[in-house]
């Protein structure tokens, strides 16, 4: 399989510019120290996406219904995998069983 030039310098090109606003602020804010209200406010937006990631896999908005319809092949893994994120406290352990949880539905169901 052969790769021509241009396609080769679009990806990397598409590579840099995706990977600056990524990783440009953490370069900036490692060298400061960040007022405490500001360090607090940063504490909850691991919280604020995931739960936006969550309910937005739940929740499906179809464009013909009112109202939005319930994913409940999401929704019957993703309590299985909450009970285990808490019991174990571990984001490998919760990601795995999520992953393995979801899979089994998906082929079973």
């Amino acid at each position: 399989m052969s790769v021509q030039l241009s396609v080769l310098l679009v990806i990397i090109g598409c590579s840099i510019v995706t990977m600056i606003p990524r990783v440009a602020p953490f370069l900036i804010v490692r060298n400061i120290t960040l007022p405490e209200p500001v360090m607090k406010w940063l504490s909850f937006i691991p919280i604020c996406i995931l739960t936006a990631l969550v309910a937005g896999s739940v929740i499906e908005n179809e464009p013909a219904s009112f109202f939005p319809d319930i994913n409940w092949q999401v929704l019957a893994a993703l309590l299985p995998t909450l009970l285990i994120a808490l019991w174990t406290k571990s984001l490998l352990a919760t990601v795995i069983s999520g992953i393995i949880i979801m899979a089994l539905l998906r082929n079973f169901l």
